[in-house]
Order: C-alpha cells, then structure tokens, then sequence
C-alpha cells in the first residue's frame, strides 16, 4: 500500500468506536489502510475491533510498550511508502489525507508533515498538542505556531500557509518510511512525550524537512490516555524535554559550524541551564502545596541521569527550522 494509517491504542475503547468509523470512511477509494495496533489493553479494546470492526488490520501487543516502543514495534510489521501515525481521539474530515500525500509527492525534500491541529471541543480554536506546528526555543521549551504554553489562539486563517517548522504533533503525523526506518523510528527511553519532537529534529539535522500543511486539518480531544494533571506525564515531560536537548543539541551547534568538542561543551552548559529552570519549578511547586509535582521533577532528572547518553553528530548536520533564540516563557505567562 501506498499509505498506512496507523493508530496505536492504549485504553482508549470509547474512541475507537467515536472515531474509528469516520476514518476508515475517509480512506475508501484511496490506496491507504487504517490499521490499529493495540498496547495490551485491559479495557475490552481488542475485542472491540475483532466485533465491530473485523476489515480493520489489528496488530496486539503482547504488553503496554508506550507509544515510542509500541509504534517501532508495529511499523516495523507494515510495509507502505508512507506511515501516518495517529491518535485515537482525533476527527478527521473527508480529504483531509490527500494535501497531506500530494506534498509528499511533491516534495522530496520533505521527510515528515502533519495537518492543523484544531480544537475537538472549541472548533475555531487551535489544538494545544500541534496547534499550526512545532517550534523550540533555547532552553528546550516547545511551543507552537497558535499556542505559547497555556495560551491558544483562535484560528482566523492566520497559518493557512504551508511552512517548515521544527516539528509536528504525534497526534497526527506523516512520514517517509524509508527515512523511519533508516533513522530507527522513535527513541524508545521516551515512552510518550516529546518523542516526535526528537524524530522530526533528528530527520532535520539529516537533511530533511519538516512541514506544516494547513490545507489539510483534523480535530483533536487530547488527553485521552494521560490526563494533564498526571504526576507520571509531568514526570515524562521534563525528563524527556532533556532527552530530547542530549540527543539533538550537539549535532545542531555542529550545524553552526562549531567543533565537536565546542558543540558538546555549548550543549551540556544549555541542558545545565535547563536543569536549573526545571529546579525553579519544581521549588514552585513545593511552595505551592503540589507535593506529587515536586516530586516527578525530582525523579525526572534521576531518570534522565540514569538514561542519558551522548547525541549523535551526523556528517555535515543541516541547521533545523523553527528554532526560536529567545526564551518563550516570559511571553507565556
């Protein structure tokens, strides 16, 4: 096939029959699949599949390896020229794959692309998780063209132009198999969070571009397997916020023209400054009485000493899109 359509559930059952039916519709009389790979569910969401959507290929995971490990696993079963990795609580639209395979088509150069991320439940609204796509700041903090941390902005038309970004949203995501495979998918030490960041920085630093293509849009709940409030997300978020600077700063300040030794210096005293900032947050929270907080942070940085290791150089690294030299924090607030 030319273009697999590949849900990873985890736990998400309601969805799966909320949503399932409109995207398999959506893919009738196109050479794509919808395909669903499930994490060892406990909800009753294989079971579901196997009665109410028995045409749908499944692929069950013997158990729950987090939506980096459970995707490597099971795009490393599907054979297509493309692969669209998307969530279970997102609505799409009939024609909303076609901009998305037609720019493939069309620009070689691009190594992964996604739609506009709007709002499920506010729908002239941007969506948090992608919004119109992906930048980073200097200290690693992501955001979005639409949304700067907790603030999103109505969508007025105002990124209705296809653009390069830093990356797009693994709520919905297409990319170049070829380049998946040769790049070894996500990095698993992530487990969710932050990971497709680290693939469309890894695929830039490559030579490869990332795009946003607005011309193409789904509509996105989000928060459907981890609740915002979640110790254990906020704990993935900043441990992985320094996988994802370990993995990718050297070879960016490598791109500058630095020296490998220079470029590793320059990154470990960015990731020192970073670890300082999260420090500041997690006193906030300590004085603010959010114990469970205080505590992810702290054994984020544990986990992040105990997994982390050096980020490749590659040969001659491209200086990415969507980097942003200032600090988006203050403007957040």
């Amino acid at each position: 096939m030319k273009t697999a359509v590949v849900i990873l559930n985890y736990n998400t059952k309601d969805y799966l029959r909320q949503f399932l039916p409109g995207l398999i519709d959506s893919c009738k009389g196109l050479d794509a699949q919808v395909i669903v790979a499930d994490n060892a569910s406990t909800d009753g969401s294989a079971a579901l599949m196997k009665e109410q959507f028995p045409q749908v290929p499944l692929i069950e995971l013997d158990r729950n390896y987090g939506f980096t490990g459970g995707y490597n696993k099971a795009l490393g079963q599907i054979e297509a020229e493309y692969f669209v990795l998307i969530n279970s609580d997102i609505e799409v639209q009939e024609g909303w794959l076609q901009p998305l395979v037609e720019w493939m088509d069309t620009h070689p150069e691009c190594g992964a692309c996604g739609p506009k991320l709007l709002s499920y439940k506010e729908r002239d609204s941007f969506e948090y998780a992608g919004a119109a796509g992906g930048l980073i700041d200097r200290y690693g903090y992501p955001f979005c063209r639409g949304r700067i941390l907790g603030k999103v902005e109505k969508d007025k038309g105002q990124y209705n132009s296809p653009a390069d970004v830093l990356w797009v949203s693994g709520a919905c995501l297409m990319v170049r198999s070829h380049i998946w495979k040769s790049i070894g998918g996500l990095d698993s030490r992530f487990f969710a969070h932050m990971e497709e960041i680290d693939l469309c920085w890894r695929m830039q630093l490559r030579g490869w571009k990332v795009t946003v293509v607005p011309q193409s849009f789904v509509y996105h709940i989000g928060g459907g397997t981890l609740p915002a409030s979640s110790p254990f997300k906020l704990r993935l978020n900043f441990r992985n916020n320094l996988l994802l600077l370990e993995n990718n700063l050297p070879a960016t300040f490598a791109a500058e023209g630095k020296s490998e030794i220079t470029a590793r210096r320059k990154a470990r005293r960015r990731i020192l400054a970073r670890m300082c900032f999260d420090g500041l947050s997690a006193l906030v929270y300590l004085i603010t009485g959010r114990w469970s907080a205080f505590k992810a942070v702290l054994q984020a940085h544990r986990e992040y000493r105990q997994l982390r290791k050096e980020g490749d150089i590659p040969a001659n690294p491209r200086m990415p899109e969507g980097l942003y030299n200032g600090w988006i924090v203050p403007k957040g607030l």
